[in-house]
């Protein structure tokens, strides 16, 4: 691969989440540190990312934001990986369901009940908290692979977010919640991952939220 892989992140950000699977591709990529504010909203990176947020994955010329969507889009670059189920394989329905069930109503959910904004449950797409919780619960509910029997790129995200909402409190502590994060967020990648980003926040601080303690 000749172009250069360019993570445009923050060390307390979703971009957390990116430089783990960065980290579990193998490939070689640069990182771009982006402190909230300024650097964000700078004519450089609204160039890259108009909504001037992070994570942003530059390839060559190629963008792509949202977490979801780069853990996705690095998957397919390592085929032998294996991160994303081959393309014929009926596994990729359960890969995209909950890669979108995720990065949609899940967070929508979490996010605006953290603003302490819901809106209606049917109107808004996310349903209710109970039948939000539930089918999180059944998906992960003795498992440790979502799409087949071997680690993917949805189990990294879907651990990813339920160790985040676990830690900060907003994601109910269900055992099967808790035993699904905790075994991918050891993973080696995840570890090596959470220490360079943990590494940088005394210089790249959020005065927004607590100081992570896992990835």
């Amino acid at each position: 691969m000749s172009e250069t892989l360019i993570l445009y992140t923050h060390p307390m950000s979703r971009g957390r989440t990116t430089r783990w699977m960065l980290e579990e591709t193998g490939l070689p990529y640069e990182v771009r540190i982006l402190d909230y504010g300024s650097d964000m909203k700078s004519a450089d990176f609204l160039a890259i990312n108009p909504m001037g947020k992070v994570p942003a994955l530059r390839h060559g010329e190629a963008v792509v934001t949202e977490t979801a969507a780069i853990c996705a889009y690095l998957a397919e670059l390592v085929p032998e990986r294996r991160l994303a189920p081959p393309e014929d394989s009926p596994e990729r329905a359960a890969y995209f369901r909950w890669l979108f069930f995720m990065a949609g109503p899940f967070e929508a959910f979490l996010t605006a009940k953290e603003s302490s904004g819901l809106a209606d449950p049917v109107t808004a797409g996310y349903g209710t908290e109970e039948a939000l919780l539930r089918t999180m619960e059944q998906a992960v509910q003795d498992r440790t692979h979502l799409a087949g029997d071997r680690f993917t790129a949805v189990d990294l995200l879907v651990a990813a977010y339920l160790g985040y909402y676990l830690r900060i409190g907003l994601l109910e502590s269900r055992p099967a919640f808790v035993a699904f994060a905790q075994t991918h967020l050891s993973r080696p990648a995840a570890v090596r991952a959470m220490e360079l980003d943990n590494a940088l926040i005394p210089q790249h601080p959020n005065p927004n939220m607590p100081a992570p303690v896992a990835a």
